[in-house]
């Protein structure tokens, strides 16, 4: 099976066309898709391959059974997306770069043609990304530049599954395509905050059916663990985003609130010590804690779960249907960004 590249001669239309990025940016946007886009190759053609390896061919035949579960039992999009392999040799697919004012919780926003206005800016050379988040740094920006496994092109193009990927667990595995094509399922330009949240509900529903469906008692559990501490971490990363909001809107002097700013962070290095006493040595979070933490870190934590509740809610509200749900939820997607913000904020 052959894929066509005259999708991309539409790309490069609408990059030329508008956005706020200089033209550099967006040739190693369109060099950077044509890469995945020429190295992808059909799954059945790498399953059939002598030189594939027995832990890649047990994964591709997993994600074909997750596949064509998220199309059959969740409505996702089924399309052409995670049909085929692409190996990019490397452990990301893009680095994003967030960068906050020093004494600021409001981030740098950057505006793109289809994915609208967004909180970060996504290089797929980390060598690019730090020279940005550098240049930025120097003009007394927080800034962080965070690893990204997947993203989705919204259904422009057939995306293909990663080595940055593939080799996760099963529950990693499934929650991550849920996640990716609930962004081709609904997607509302420039408001990250909304288009997050909906596929992280969808990721979660997802996995959770699915093991429902596998009858993997104890993969679920481990699952629900994972997620429960996950929901622990963001819930005292984002606890601490109060004081320093009330901090940076005082009358304080600039070397008060970074001095105050400092204090926080360092409050929050201490409460996380004594929440992973319950973890059992659980340790996944410890390096993003070794990082020297600022405001830029702060927004990418809450990025993806601002209306995870009220989505989960409006989800129970339909008695569990999918189908009623996503009615509801492009329902409040056609609305102006205040009025659907209040309505989230109501279920």
């Amino acid at each position: 099976m052959k894929y066509s590249l005259r999708p991309l001669a539409l790309l490069l239309v609408l990059v030329i066309l508008g956005g706020c990025a200089s033209p550099l940016y967006y040739a190693q946007a369109v060099s950077g898709q044509m890469e995945i886009l020429t190295k992808r190759r059909p799954v059945e053609e790498v399953l059939a391959d002598p030189a594939t390896t027995p832990e890649t061919r047990r994964q591709l035949e997993l994600v074909r059974r997750l596949r064509d579960f998220a199309s059959r039992e969740l409505r996702l999009p089924d399309n052409r997306s995670y049909r085929s392999y692409a190996d990019l040799e490397r452990p990301f697919v893009v680095w994003d770069v967030f960068a906050v004012p020093e004494l600021s919780l409001e981030p740098k926003q950057w505006c793109f043609i289809v994915a609208g206005c967004v909180p970060y800016r996504g290089y797929f050379a980390r060598d690019k990304a730090e020279q940005f988040a550098a240049s930025l740094k120097s003009k007394g920006y927080d800034v962080y530049v965070g690893g990204v496994p997947a993203y989705s092109t919204l259904g422009w193009f057939d995306d293909p599954l990663l080595n940055t990927f593939l080799h996760r667990s099963e529950a990693e595995l499934a929650g991550l395509l849920f996640h990716e094509l609930a962004h081709q399922k609904i997607y509302v330009s420039g408001d990250s905050a909304f288009n997050e949240s909906f596929a992280t509900v969808i990721e979660l529903e997802g996995v959770k059916r699915w093991f429902r469906q596998s009858g993997d008692a104890k993969e679920a559990e481990a699952y629900r663990l994972k997620i429960r501490r996950r929901e622990e971490f963001t819930a005292l990363v984002l606890k601490h985003r109060a004081p320093l909001k009330d901090i940076y809107a005082s009358n304080l002097s600039d070397a008060e609130k970074r001095a105050a700013k400092a204090r926080v962070f360092e409050e929050l290095r201490g409460e996380y010590a004594k929440l992973k006493t319950s973890w059992d040595g659980y340790a996944v979070f410890d390096n993003w804690f070794k990082q020297d933490l600022n405001n830029a870190h702060l927004v990418a934590i809450g990025l993806y779960n601002q209306y995870v509740a009220a989505f989960q809610k409006l989800l129970a509200q339909q008695g569990d249907d999918l189908m009623a749900f996503y009615r509801s939820v492009k329902e409040t997607a056609n609305l102006p960004k205040d009025e659907r913000d209040l309505a989230l904020q109501k279920f």
